[in-house]
């Protein structure tokens, strides 16, 4: 029954894995696809440590992997958010379907346009 487990944890945390270099190449610019890369990969390393917790079956490991895995999902989306937040305040541009800004940062009086509605990005620099 470990064996099976294992080889679940394992197949999953590989298809997040390759879900989150798809993202990577696929999304159309740097916040799409630091969102993908982010989420998916950071579920994959945690199925496959999960994998070799449940596989080796010991305090220790196990002790070991839940704390790595509770770092992973603690440092990760911090990190993005602090990535995410540099681009946005150097002003990285932003994929032309992208509706509104919501960005605390960004100035409220430049994302409207003349009828007083939120621009998208397709009309011009916010």
């Amino acid at each position: 029954m470990n064996d099976v487990v294992t080889i679940v944890l394992l197949i999953t945390g590989t298809a997040f894995a390759l879900l989150a270099s798809v993202a990577v190449v696929r999304m159309p610019d740097l916040y799409t696809r630091m969102h993908g890369a982010t989420k998916s990969a950071t579920l994959g390393v945690g199925c496959t440590i999960l994998a070799a917790a449940v596989q080796f079956a010991d305090m220790e490991t196990t002790t070991v992997a839940i704390l790595v895995i509770g770092f992973i999902f603690l440092t990760t989306p911090v990190a993005a958010h602090m990535i995410g937040r540099a681009a946005h305040q150097q002003k990285v541009p932003k994929w032309s379907g992208t509706v509104v800004d919501e960005s605390p940062l960004a100035d409220s009086a430049s994302d409207a346009n003349e009828d007083g509605e939120p621009r998208s990005c397709g009309d011009g620099p916010l």
